[in-house]
């Protein structure tokens, strides 16, 4: 065996003895490791590699059982769904922010109010040459807004009495409430809206329907069978076989069928956001072609030695079925970790994804080669050799064995060319992922607002001509709660604060375009229903317009000031303000975000530490696998920010307007793309550990490793790209904006972090990249990944 200069065998031992088993024979090299496999780890019958194999083999044997078992959970998850499956919820709500707690004072002292509720905004314009104002089109657009009333309208506001009217007097809008949010509303509810419009139109006037009442559809089926499509053809030239190519598929959307309608039939029972079943589909259907995809080529593999099906099978769970369990465990930490973050909707949807990723992990360690032996030899590239012949030369001697006669694959030529060039590329990818990440130092966060919306869309276009016309913050007007419960003089102390807004919109340079107090009248009615209001409910609302828009970054400033302008008015008055908005909302909730990030981070990376070095036996390999994935977020964020935010080439993705990116996606982003980058060091770096283990000197061990891998890890990383990009084609921006993100860190870190730096970082370390303190050794559990004791066992006595 040559070996690369600077290198030798693990421990630089001699070989220490050979094996003849008749046919020919195997001098195996076995070296002493700086990590040697305890006692436990190769005792007969012992290690997860061997339970996994008897697991694949009584699938593979049991084909029939297994299959029925999984059809009919899914049957009856899907039966249960139909019956119980209740409504999701589109809103962002985080308990004891100052934006939600203005709300919930609202609904306790005013069971009647909806602060919350779904609202609608009617947009109304007169033909050229005509004003709202004229008899005959006031009269329309009283007609209209009759026809759009149902039970569930809490309030109607007329752009006459509101005076939301334009100075040419020719556009106007008219604000509706519900007691209920949008999902709950009926389609009777909606059909109103729609009569509403119809009567305008019909007389002549134009009218748009904006709020969230009518809502645009998410549209995820189109995205899912993008994914798909993309998906097969990479499967089929991969694997060869268009058989082969069609069962990742099946088992990723029978784990996703059965995610997906457990979800739904949980709705039954507890109210989860709508993001919920769209999250777990995207991410349950990567990691399930991905997950099936590592388990089939090592399956093919281990046929084109000469074994037999069933214990191909067997071999392939218990060797690539290792990695997956792994892999699939670090996906399942950062996303359950999400908890952590205290976040009601993100735990949902971190908890909802989690599951289907650990249903994708066993349906590929059971289902799959369930499957593989009902098809028997038809995903096989070429028959299998007689297994008469089969020894246990194979047993001894895996694929992962360097040998002279190594086909020179893309894959081996391009790690070979690392071996020359491992510093000039490990500096210019470092460089590249640094340049790359610029951008994110202009990130702004926001909660996605109607600008966001598709154009030609009815919300975007209320938006838009309340925009032109009104100017930007009438689409997003701030509340003011002013609780009076602890004020003696409750009159005075909204008084108080009332002047003092004024006072702040009268500055120069003031964000502010107007400030509606409680009270628009001094009529002696309306003072007279004030104080009721007061003594009843004792709260009051004031109402500012900003001359920015909801998602403008001065906006958000302005949040800020107006809490700082009243932050002493408990002491002056006795009463207390809260504010709340879309605006206000977002602010809060992106700053519990970023006080809770360090928590998540230290959680979620500190328990994948610990696991990726039981599974490597290593200190290096788990650091620089961590230290990789903060590329690829800053690359993935980097560009989120050019695309979104910036507006370059955002047509690609069918956006047509420039806006802060969506609030959670950082932290949504590092958990869930920490767990795929974990994936990718998982099946790559396994092989090399798997060929060093065998005694394959270190760097050999890279080469040897990553030409097995880098073909499946690359097919892999491009349906899983495939998948998310999919999402960027949806209307809803949540999902546009986490599917572009998860498709560019994809990308990033399986073809620039994991295929480049990477193999060059552990050719220039060499063999201490596998190092680990001796008093650590003793304590690590070996996880046995590389299937040493199922060599051993499976070798003959």
């Amino acid at each position: 065996m040559a070996y690369l200069q600077g290198d030798r065998p693990a421990g630089g031992a001699r070989p220490v003895r050979s094996y003849d088993h008749g046919h020919k024979n195997i001098h195996a090299d076995i070296f002493r490791l700086p990590s040697p496999p305890s006692d436990r780890a190769t005792a007969e019958g012992d290690g997860m590699a061997w339970q996994l194999f008897r697991l694949g083999r009584w699938s593979f044997r049991r084909r029939w059982t297994v299959t029925g078992i999984w059809a009919l959970l899914l049957l009856t998850i899907a039966l249960g769904a139909a019956t119980l499956s209740g409504k999701t919820n589109d809103s962002f709500e985080l308990s004891g922010i100052e934006s939600t707690q203005a709300f919930d004072l609202i609904r306790d002292r005013d069971p009647g109010a909806a602060p919350d509720g779904a609202t609608a905004r009617v947009v109304f314009q007169a033909p050229n040459g005509e004003s709202l104002a004229d008899p005959a089109n006031q009269q329309v657009v009283s007609d209209a807004l009759v026809a759009l009333r149902t039970g569930h309208v809490v309030s109607i506001v007329d752009p006459f009495t509101a005076g939301t009217i334009s100075e040419d007097g020719r556009t106007g809008f008219a604000s509706v409430s519900y007691d209920r949010s949008a999902v709950d509303l009926s389609q009777a509810d909606r059909a109103a809206l729609e009569a509403a419009r119809d009567v305008a139109e019909e007389a002549g006037l134009t009218a748009t329907i904006g709020g969230d009442v009518l809502g645009v559809e998410i549209g995820g089926a189109i995205a899912e069978l993008i994914g798909i499509a993309i998906a097969f053809v990479v499967l089929a030239l991969t694997l060869g076989s268009l058989v082969a190519a069609g069962m990742p598929l099946l088992t990723a959307l029978v784990g996703v069928g059965i995610g997906m309608t457990a979800i739904a039939a949980l709705t039954g029972f507890v109210e989860l956001s709508t993001t919920t079943p769209a999250l777990g589909t995207m991410l349950g259907l990567a990691v399930g072609i991905d997950y099936a995809l590592f388990i089939l080529s090592r399956y093919q593999a281990e046929v084109r030695q000469g074994r037999p099906l069933e214990e191909a099978a067997g071999r392939a769970v218990g060797t690539a079925g290792s990695a997956v369990v792994f892999a699939g465990l670090t996906v399942v930490i950062a996303l359950v970790g999400l908890a952590v973050c205290g976040i009601g909707f993100l735990t949902e949807m971190g908890l909802g994804a989690a599951f289907t990723v650990a249903l994708a992990v066993l349906i590929a360690l059971t289902l799959l080669p369930a499957l593989l032996g009902v098809a028997g030899t038809r995903v096989t590239k070429r028959n299998p050799r007689a297994a008469t012949t089969h020894t246990a030369t194979n047993a001894t001697h895996t694929d992962a064995d360097s040998s002279p006669e190594e086909p020179r694959t893309l894959g081996r030529r391009w790690v070979e060319s690392l071996v020359r060039l491992r510093w000039p590329a490990l500096v210019v990818g470092i460089a590249a992922a640094a340049v790359a990440s610029i951008p994110v130092a202009s990130l702004q966060l926001a909660l996605p607002d109607d600008s966001t919306k598709p154009a030609g869309s009815d919300v975007r276009i209320a938006y838009d001509l309340i925009d032109e016309h009104f100017g930007a913050g009438a689409n997003g007007p701030l509340l003011v709660v002013i609780d009076t419960k602890e004020a003696p003089d409750p009159a005075a102390a909204v008084a108080t604060a009332t002047e003092r807004l004024q006072t702040l919109a009268s500055q120069d340079d003031s964000n502010i375009a107007a400030v509606i107090p409680a009270i628009t009248s001094d009529s002696p009615q309306a003072q007279q229903a004030h104080a009721q209001q007061l003594d009843t409910t004792q709260y009051a609302t004031l109402t500012v317009i900003p001359r920015s828009g909801p998602s403008d970054q001065s906006t958000k400033d302005l949040v800020a000031d107006i809490r700082d302008t009243l932050s002493d008015l408990p002491d002056q008055s006795g009463a207390r303000a809260l504010v709340t908005g879309v605006t206000a909302v977002g602010v809060d909730i992106s700053n519990e975000l970023t006080e809770v990030f360090p928590l998540y981070l230290a959680v979620v990376v500190g328990l994948a530490l610990i696991l990726l070095i039981a599974v490597f036996r290593s200190i290096w390999v788990p650091v620089k696998a961590a230290l990789g994935f903060l590329f690829s977020v800053g690359v993935s964020l980097g560009a989120t920010v050019a695309v979104f935010q910036w507006g370059w080439l955002n047509e690609l993705v069918g956006l047509d307007t420039t806006g802060p990116v969506l609030f959670l996606l950082p932290i949504l982003l590092t958990g869930i793309l920490f767990g795929l980058a974990m994936d990718y060091e998982v099946f790559l770096v396994t092989r090399m550990r798997e060929a060093y283990v065998h005694g394959t000197p270190a760097r050999q061990a890279v080469i040897d490793g990553f030409a097995h891998s880098a073909r499946v890890v690359a097919a892999a990383a491009l349906i899983m790209v495939g998948v998310f990009a999919g999402f960027t084609l949806t209307d809803d921006i949540i999902l546009k904006t986490i599917g572009f993100a998860l498709a560019i860190g994809v990308l990033v870190d399986a073809f620039l972090v994991r295929m480049l730096i990477v193999p060059a970082a552990m050719l220039i370390l060499g063999r201490r990249i596998w190092w680990m303190p001796r008093w650590m050794n003793k304590l690590v559990p070996t996880l046995d990944v590389e299937g040493e004791a199922l060599t051993q066992h499976l070798a003959p006595r």
